[in-house]
């Protein structure tokens, strides 16, 4: 069995991923750290479908994104804007203070996306997964991944002032 072979240091490394978007969805510490708890319950609940080991990261991902789904049906969750600044996991600069204003002129834009596009920008540019593992977390096909990434991408890039024109180099 597969389950069996899951050893509890696996599970534990992707906790702070879990937590960052848990935090993304729900944007209070608390109840992200809520989120986190009931989607390990599930998991450990259900580890019999789990099929692959190498699915574990994505299978969590998407436990937690359903869990967050049912959380906002059921008590028609009113989303609280708060300043990603308010946490030690999110300092107010990092660096070089030019660098900090950059972080929070780039967060603050990433908030004001659509939620879809932001929850796909964020599961393959910050968490790193794969556009078929994204498609299994939010149940939608690879191509509605890949078509609101790419209108996220070009989103951001206008809320931040740069450029969405896509600058093409000549090769010889």
């Amino acid at each position: 069995m597969l389950w069996s072979r899951i050893s509890d240091g696996e599970i534990e490394r992707h906790i702070p991923a879990l937590r960052r978007f848990a935090r993304s969805l729900v944007r209070d510490r608390d109840a992200a750290d809520d989120l986190v708890q009931e989607t390990l319950l599930k998991a450990v609940s259900r580890w019999t479908q789990l099929r692959k080991s190498g699915s574990l990261r994505p299978w969590l991902f998407q436990i937690l994104y359903n869990v967050a789904r049912a959380r906002f049906r059921k008590a028609r969750f009113v989303e609280v804007d708060m300043p990603a600044d308010t946490d030690r996991e999110h300092p107010r600069t990092i660096g070089h203070s030019d660098e900090g204003i950059e972080l929070r002129s780039a967060l603050d834009a990433l908030a004001q996306l659509p939620e879809d596009q932001r929850i796909v920008l964020e599961l393959v540019a910050i968490e790193g997964l794969t556009y078929e593992e994204v498609s299994h977390v939010v149940d939608v096909p690879v191509g509605t991944v890949m078509s609101r990434l790419s209108r996220g991408r070009e989103k951001l890039r206008s809320l931040l002032g740069e450029s969405t024109q896509t600058r093409l180099r000549r090769v010889k």
